[in-house]
C-alpha cells in the first residue's frame, strides 16, 4: 500500500519464523537480537496459530527501553542526576526545578476588599488617569446589575468572576467616550487577570514589567505541583514512595521510614541497597541527635535560622568521623528550646570523645556547666571589656569573685522577673488569625492582644515561626504594605484596622550595600554629613552633604569605590583584600 507522509504508520518487519523445538535457544536469541536492533529496542513475538478458547493469536512484546508498552511512557537510563532538581536532566522543564512560578494574584490585584470599584478596588487599573478602565467597569456593572460604589467584598460572586477572569464567550455591550466621539462595542471581556498576563507577555518594556510584577506572587508549578522534578524522576518509587514524597517528611519520620524499609524489600533489593540505607540512616540520625528532627528534608536553606544552619554543619562533621580537629561554634543553642539542648550538648561531647577540641561561644547556663573548661571575658562591653575575668572548670569560675558569669551561675545574682508594670489586656482590641495550617500547624486560631508585649514560645519545630512569620506577618504585610509574598495557608485575619503598617525585624544584613554600617542604616550619618557641609570652609568650596559620603561619586575614594579595601583576585585561590593605600 502507498504510505501517506501526513500520518504515522506502524511497519512490522518479519525477522524469523521458528518452529519450537528443543535446543533452539541460540536461534531465539539471535533472531530477537536482530529484531531489537532493527526496531530501536522493540520486538514482538507472535504465535502463528490461535490457541483454544482465544479469538486471536497470542503475542509477547519485548522492550530494551525503560518504557510502558501500553501508554508509551519512556524514561532514559536511571542515574543519580535524574533525581536532582539542580540538574537539567532531572528538573521539571516547566519551572526549571524551582517548584514555583510567578502568576498574577487576585489578592494583590484587589488588595483592599473594603474599597469600591469607583475608589480603586482594582489596584492595577486605579493607577493613572486613563478613563478606559473605568468605562469598562461601568459597562460591566450595567450588564450584571451591580453598583460601582459598593465595597468589593459585598459584590456578587458573578461580578467577582467576570471582573477577574472574564466573561468567556458571553458578549458585553461596552460604551466608550474619548472626548472626541462616543461609540459602542459588543465583545467578550477578557478579565483583569488575563489582561495583565497578556500585557506581561507582549511588552518589551522593563518598566512595564516592573510595574506588573507588583501584582505577581509565587504559586506551585502546574506541571510538577511543587515537587520540582520531571515526571520520569517521580515515576521511580522505593517502598511505594517517590523521592519528592520522602523529601517532604520530617527528619524523624524519614529516619523511621528508612529503618522500616528493609521489611518491604526483597533479598536482592536489600543486597543492592544495604550500604546506601546505612549511609542515609546514619546521616539522618546525626541530624536527629542535634535537635533538628522537626525539619523537613526539603526545607529551603534560606529559611533556616543561624542556629539551625550551624547544627546542620555540626551533624555533617559528626558524620565525617574526623579526629584531631579544632571545632569553633558561635552560640549553637540559638533558637533551640531547653528541652532539645541536652541532645545538642551530647553531640558536642561526642565530637570531643572522638579526639577533637571543641570551642563554643555561649551564654547558655547548661552549656557552660557541661564544659570541661570555661573562660569568662569581660568585665563589661566595648571599651570596658577585653580582659579575662576568670578561667578554669565551671566550679572554679563560680568560686572566682571577679566573674560576673560565676555569680549568676551560683545564684548570688539573678534576673528579677517583674511582677508589676504589666499592661492590662483589652479583649476588644485583638489581632486574630484563624485556621492557620502552614507546615505542621493544625488549623490553629490565635489571638494576639494589641498594644502589649506578647511572647510566642514553644519547643523547637512547634510551629512558632510558621505561625508568626510565614502566616501572621506575611498576611498583615500583604494587606497593610501591599507585599507580594504569599502567606502560609489560613482562613481569615481580623483586627488589622488597629495598625497602619507592619515591620519585620529579622537577622538579615542591614542596609542595601556592603558599605552599610550602623551609622548609615540608622540615619545618624545624615546630620553628621549636613554638619560637615555647613562648615564655613565647606560652603566656601561649594561642598554639599554628598561630598562627605563614601557611597556617591564626588565623596568616596575612587580608587576603592568607597570600600576602604581593594580586592585582588587570586586565580585558583580565595580573593585577597588589602587596605586601600589612597584613602
Amino acid at each position: 500500500p502507498t504510505l501517506d507522509k501526513k500520518f504515522k504508520h506502524d511497519i512490522d518487519i518479519v525477522v524469523d519464523r521458528i518452529v519450537t523445538k528443543p535446543d533452539q535457544e541460540a536461534r531465539y536469541a539471535d533472531s530477537l537480537q536482530t529484531a531489537l536492533g532493527l526496531a530501536d529496542g522493540i520486538a514482538n513475538a507472535e504465535w502463528a496459530s490461535t490457541a483454544e478458547g482465544e479469538t486471536a493469536p497470542r503475542s509477547l512484546l519485548f522492550s530494551e527501553r525503560f518504557a510502558c508498552p501500553v501508554s508509551g511512557f519512556t524514561i532514559s537510563e536511571i542515574e543519580p542526576r535524574l533525581f536532582s532538581f539542580n540538574n537539567p536532566f532531572g528538573a521539571c522543564p516547566v519551572c526549571d526545578g524551582l517548584g514555583v512560578k510567578l502568576a498574577f494574584d487576585a489578592d494583590l490585584v484587589i488588595p483592599d476588599r473594603d474599597k469600591s470599584l469607583h475608589k480603586g478596588a482594582v489596584a492595577p487599573w486605579a493607577r493613572g488617569p486613563s478613563p478606559l478602565y473605568t468605562q469598562t467597569l461601568q459597562s460591566l456593572s450595567r450588564h450584571y446589575g451591580f453598583s460601582m460604589d459598593v465595597a468589593w467584598r459585598e459584590l456578587p460572586a458573578q461580578a467577582h468572576k467576570a471582573i477577574l477572569y472574564g466573561t468567556g464567550a458571553e458578549k458585553i455591550k461596552f460604551t466608550y467616550d474619548d472626548n472626541a466621539r462616543k461609540y459602542e462595542v459588543f465583545k467578550p471581556f477578557e478579565g483583569v487577570l488575563p489582561n495583565l498576563e497578556r500585557r506581561w507577555r507582549e511588552t518589551d518594556s522593563a518598566w512595564v514589567r516592573e510595574e506588573l510584577a507588583r501584582y505577581q506572587s509565587e504559586t506551585p508549578c502546574d506541571a510538577c505541583h511543587g515537587k520540582r522534578l520531571k515526571p520520569e524522576a517521580l515515576a521511580v518509587k522505593v517502598g511505594g514512595e517517590d523521592i519528592a514524597d520522602i523529601s517532604t517528611l520530617s527528619i524523624k519520620k524519614a529516619y523511621d521510614w528508612v529503618q522500616a524499609l528493609p521489611e518491604a524489600l526483597s533479598d536482592k533489593q536489600m543486597e543492592i541497597g544495604r550500604r546506601i540505607l546505612k549511609e542515609i540512616g546514619d546521616r539522618l540520625r546525626f541530624l536527629n541527635n542535634v535537635g533538628l528532627d522537626y525539619l523537613s528534608l526539603s526545607r529551603s536553606s534560606g529559611t533556616l535560622s543561624g542556629g539551625e544552619s550551624q547544627r546542620i554543619r555540626l551533624a555533617s562533621q559528626i558524620g565525617s568521623g574526623l579526629t584531631g580537629v579544632l571545632y569553633v561554634l558561635d552560640e549553637p543553642s540559638i533558637g533551640l528550646h531547653q528541652r532539645d539542648n541536652t541532645r545538642l550538648l551530647e553531640s558536642l561531647k561526642g565530637l570531643r570523645d572522638l579526639g577533637n577540641s571543641v570551642l563554643v561561644v555561649e551564654h547558655d547556663e547548661e552549656a557552660i556547666l557541661t564544659a570541661d573548661y570555661v573562660i569568662d571575658m569581660g568585665p563589661a562591653a566595648g571599651v570596658h571589656g577585653g580582659t579575662v575575668c576568670a578561667e578554669g572548670t565551671p566550679a572554679e569560675v563560680m568560686a572566682n569573685p571577679n566573674s560576673l558569669t560565676g555569680k549568676y551561675l551560683t545564684g548570688e545574682r539573678e534576673i528579677e522577673i517583674p511582677v508589676d508594670g504589666r499592661r492590662p489586656i483589652d479583649r476588644k482590641r485583638m489581632l486574630k488569625i484563624s485556621g492557620a495550617s502552614g507546615n505542621n500547624l493544625k488549623s490553629v486560631t490565635g489571638e494576639i492582644p494589641v498594644g502589649v508585649f506578647t511572647c510566642i514560645t514553644g519547643v523547637s519545630g512547634g510551629g512558632k515561626s510558621t505561625f508568626t512569620i510565614e502566616t501572621l506577618y506575611k498576611a498583615a504585610a500583604r494587606r497593610l504594605n501591599n507585599a507580594s509574598d504569599a502567606p502560609a495557608p489560613f482562613d481569615r485575619i481580623e483586627g488589622l484596622e488597629h495598625f497602619d503598617k507592619v515591620i519585620d525585624i529579622d537577622q538579615s544584613p542591614i542596609g542595601r550595600t556592603p558599605r552599610s554600617n550602623p551609622a548609615t542604616y540608622t540615619g545618624a550619618f545624615g546630620p553628621i554629613r549636613d554638619w560637615y557641609a555647613g562648615l564655613p570652609e565647606s560652603k566656601a568650596r561649594g561642598y554639599g552633604p554628598g561630598r562627605f559620603s563614601f557611597n556617591v561619586k564626588g565623596g568616596r575614594c575612587e580608587a576603592c569605590q568607597g570600600d576602604g579595601v581593594i580586592k585582588i583576585e587570586m586565580h585558583f585561590l580565595p580573593d585577597v583584600y588589602v587596605t586601600c593605600d589612597v584613602c
